[in-house]
């Protein structure tokens, strides 16, 4: 990866450069919302933002630290309940795009955000679904932002917790999965497919950080560095502590 940008950086600047042309977005805390923020000052000016506490159209002043974190409502739209936000906005049809992120992933796009290991005795509890998955059935499409290895990125998981692409009636399956190595889209039967490397990133590395032999497009391209604006945005304006992108300093 160049030195000039981190791998998060990369990650969250290809993930914000894919929403172009949406127009809503449900968005959880963390990469998702920093992308999506970051999305907002770029190439999506008149993207709104959704969050699950049921703020419609916010515009934070911060990045928010939770989904109960107070500047979520600043510049908001509406501020509703959970219930309104889940049954009339998402399950209505009106969220074009939902951002997710996950403990695992399979070559279908499923996620589990739920337990590693034994359902009844896991070596880790996630935090679980939250509106994960009715995001992922109801949302009109799905783009997932996660670090990749081979624990995150698997051939079986652990516990499905946001539907994929294989079974029929059971969601529309995420169209790109970015991570801090790659570009991931979806071929016609929902298998993922590798769309770009980012710089840095040889097939070699991206092989020996995921459990499956992915399918590559023809040619698989480099995805497009971060610009010195983008860069600018990020650490001045969103993530000044470098929390996220992995540019924080010892405490």
């Amino acid at each position: 990866m160049d030195a000039a940008f981190t791998a998060a950086e990369m990650m969250i600047v290809a993930s914000a450069r894919a929403l172009v042309g949406r127009r809503v977005c449900f968005v959880g805390v963390g990469l998702p919302n920093i992308a999506v923020n970051l999305a907002r000052r770029t190439v999506a000016p008149d993207l709104v933002l959704v969050y699950e506490a049921g703020v419609y159209g916010a515009r934070p002043a911060r990045l928010p630290l939770s989904i109960g974190d107070p500047t979520i409502v600043t510049g908001a739209t509406a501020a509703v309940s959970m219930f309104d936000l889940f049954s009339y906005y998402l399950q209505g049809g009106l969220v074009d795009v939902g951002f997710l992120g996950g403990a695992q992933i399979d070559r279908h796009g499923n996620l589990n955000t739920t337990v590693i290991g034994d359902y009844q005795h896991p070596k880790v509890r996630l935090p679980g679904s939250g509106g994960a998955c009715e995001i992922a059935l109801n949302a009109g499409e799905i783009f997932v932002i996660m670090r990749q290895s081979r624990r995150s990125f698997v051939d079986q998981l652990d516990f499905r917790t946001s539907p994929g692409h294989p079974i029929p009636g059971s969601g529309r399956g995420p169209s790109v999965v970015v991570t801090d190595m790659a570009v991931y889209r979806f071929g016609p039967d929902g298998e993922m497919e590798l769309e770009s490397l980012h710089p840095g990133v040889n097939l070699e590395q991206l092989q020996a950080a995921m459990a499956w032999n992915p399918r590559r497009r023809d040619p698989v391209a480099t995805t497009e560095p971060p610009s010195a604006e983008e860069l600018r945005l990020i650490r001045d304006e969103l993530d000044p502590a470098g929390i996220y992108t992995g540019t924080a300093g010892p405490t």
